[in-house]
């Protein structure tokens, strides 16, 4: 069993920053592209932001240059630094994992259970 679990949520100003942490724990051969998504009220979910195993990176048009994932491969761990946050960047925010469990099998597609991320003043 592989689980995401995510931390660095909470309540923050307009402007203000947080850091999202995500660490995958289990049985894991590798780990591929690992994402950030999120769900407002009322909305599908969308991305916000993915990268590789390589540090090849995708952000969505809305966060560009305010967001930026990283990752630790050592640790199977990503993270999401989240800058100069507005109001519309209130949401869940969702952990996913490309996950290989054990070699020659196939990869598994796994979520966190969300983090609240809150922009209010």
């Amino acid at each position: 069993q592989v689980q995401l679990v995510e931390s660095g949520g909470g309540l923050v100003q307009p402007g203000g920053s947080l850091r999202l942490s995500c660490a995958a724990s289990g049985t894991i051969f590798r780990v591929n592209v690992m994402g950030w998504y999120r769900q407002a009220p009322g909305k599908q979910r969308e991305l916000v932001a993915t990268i590789t195993s390589g540090g090849t990176t995708n952000y969505a048009d809305s966060v560009k240059g305010r967001f930026t994932i990283s990752r630790d491969n050592a640790k199977n761990t990503v993270y999401l630094q989240m800058n100069s946050l507005q109001f519309e960047d209130t949401a869940v925010y969702y952990c996913n994992a490309d996950v290989v469990r054990r070699r020659y099998n196939p990869p598994s597609v796994i979520w966190g259970q969300g983090t609240q991320v809150t922009v209010s003043s």
